[in-house]
């Protein structure tokens, strides 16, 4: 199916951030999952790194962002890459909502600095 209706709310949320799955295996894309992701003032990151390339667009807000290491911000229209293996975090730096689109290759994973690997539900 070319067109996928967009979910009329959230699909999945931890505390302070909502995601909605757009383009995912489970909604019909074979190589790439794409999400909406909107990050409330003050939540708190989580640490960690990916087993695939991952791509944030700035739809409104201000992020901050630390990949390895080194700190940075992007606000609306930029864009975040974060390459495989780097250790990242990513938070919302304003007042307001942060929105970023969020796009990975299908079967990526974070894995938490534990060594746990994830598989997002909302990018499934």
């Amino acid at each position: 199916m070319p067109v996928l209706t967009a979910p009329p709310a959230p699909t999945h949320s931890v505390p302070g951030t909502e995601f909605t799955s757009l383009a995912t295996p489970s909604r019909g894309s074979t190589d790439t999952s794409v999400w909406r992701v909107e990050i409330a003032p003050g939540t708190e990151p989580t640490p960690h790194s990916l087993t695939r390339e991952e791509v944030f667009v700035v739809l409104a807000g201000s992020a901050s962002v630390r990949l390895d290491g080194e700190p940075g911000t992007a606000a609306a229209g930029d864009v975040i890459v974060v390459p495989p293996g780097v250790r990242f975090e990513l938070s919302n730096a304003g007042r307001e909502p942060l929105s970023l689109l969020c796009c990975m290759p299908a079967g990526g994973q974070a894995r938490l600095d534990d060594g746990t690997l994830l598989s997002p539900p909302w990018a499934r």
